[in-house]
């Protein structure tokens, strides 16, 4: 078989060997996003990045090809970190498609797998570790790690893990790693622990920004309904009959995650709950059920806010607000993914005025509030559960709760 550089356009401009674009075109991978055309040809040459970019914009393939291309030619180890067991999985999953063809072998370093597993697959000396970092400073701590070999580092979704106190560890891991290495850093947002540990332990990184941080996806229409808690069943009720595709749910709790999913089945949807009390292997059928069809609705914490790439989700909501204001900028991503057309829609209470101001602020955009629309009658279905305007529909107005002319923003 003829190698040519012309093996997928686009991609051929980029300095990735010969035998990598044939992997890409075999893949049906054939045009870069802007994060792979701008990271792909600077990774290559060795320099840090710190990269700003949405989830969706195929980050992975940005720091993917240039870390496998480059441990084949400098061989030595490289080390992705990233926030959640899901995203590690999913991350890894892509690495062995891209590497399969020469040889690579990974080691998923994870909570709630078998840390005997781990070991071993640590232990055939694999070319990428691939880890969450609580697990990772476990592993370093009973020796079984070392990260000597390290040539390559790369934090991804980092604004993520600094949220979830992983800094104090991410710090730990760097400062233990060698210092002659290349570091990569991924965020959708800009926070300072982000150019604190960038000035600490980059070397001169080349900072890559494909969207302002805390741009939301282009593609996503999105709305906010003024809904009290008491309708909110009703109201989600409606916009699962009215929406058809499949639709993934975000409750700010995982008690109200699992409450959620029970309602909507007893709705006659199918659904599935992720969240932190269910064990990863519970989590990973979960979504793959997610993913081939066998559930139509996902009811997650924002453990699966970031990473999850479920193609086609028609419908996002907010059934609670982020308590973090960039969380709601990585949920509506994951609509809208890889140039298609998505909706958010937001469940918010009366008082939380405050918490759309300061998404709006940080999105720059002002966030339709739609009327509540006739709602059906709240289903009696679970015994011994209270039945509210059983016998007659509610309709809602934003009048309500903002006075006549609606827009509380005048009232800022």
């Amino acid at each position: 078989m003829t190698h040519t550089n012309q093996a997928v356009p686009g991609f051929n401009t980029l300095g990735i060997a010969r035998e990598m674009l044939d992997v890409l075109n075999h893949l049906h991978f054939t045009t870069p996003t802007p994060i792979q055309h701008q990271c792909i040809p600077t990774a290559l040459e060795g320099k840090d990045i710190v990269g700003i970019a949405q989830t969706g914009t195929g980050k992975t393939l940005a720091f993917g090809i240039p870390m496998i291309q480059l441990l084949g030619q400098n061989k030595g180890q490289g080390l992705i970190l990233l926030p959640t067991r899901e995203l590690a999985l999913q991350v890894n999953d892509v690495l062995i498609k891209l590497g399969h063809k020469f040889g690579l072998r990974t080691a998923v370093v994870i909570g709630g797998a078998s840390s005997f597993q781990q070991i071993q697959a640590i232990r055939r000396r694999p070319h990428i570790i691939v880890s969450t970092p609580g697990r990772l400073i476990d592993h370093l701590q009973n020796k079984n790690i070392s990260l000597k070999k390290v040539k390559m580092i790369v934090m991804d979704e980092a604004d993520r893990m600094f949220d979830i106190g992983f800094l104090p560890q991410i710090k730990q891991i760097l400062a233990v790693a060698p210092k002659e290495r290349q570091t990569l850093m991924f965020s959708a947002t800009m926070p300072k622990a982000i150019a604190e540990v960038a000035a600490r332990f980059m070397k001169m990184p080349w900072r890559i920004e494909v969207a302002p941080a805390g741009t939301p996806a282009a593609q996503v229409e999105q709305e906010i309904f003024i809904a009290p808690k008491d309708v909110r069943v009703q109201l989600l009720d409606k916009l699962l009959t009215d929406t058809p595709g499949t639709v993934l749910i975000f409750s700010r709790t995982k008690h109200g995650a699992k409450r959620i999913a029970g309602q909507v089945r007893d709705m006659g949807h199918s659904a599935i709950e992720i969240h932190s009390n269910r064990s990863l292997a519970q989590r990973q059928a979960a979504m793959a059920g997610f993913k081939a069809g066998k559930y139509r609705v996902l009811v997650a914490t924002d453990i699966a806010a970031r990473g999850i790439d479920v193609e086609d989700i028609a419908l996002v909501v907010n059934y609670d607000l982020p308590d973090n204001p960039e969380d709601y900028v990585h949920r509506i991503g994951r609509t809208g993914r890889a140039g298609s057309t998505g909706k958010a829609v937001s469940f918010a209470g009366p008082e939380q005025r405050m918490d759309v101001k300061q998404i709006e602020r940080l999105i720059k955009k002002t966030i339709p509030i739609s009327e509540l629309p006739i709602l059906p009658a709240r289903r009696a279905i679970r015994p011994g559960v209270k039945v509210v305007n059983a016998t007659a529909p509610y309709r809602g107005s934003g009048k309500q709760f903002y006075g006549p002319n609606r827009n509380f923003r005048r009232r800022r």
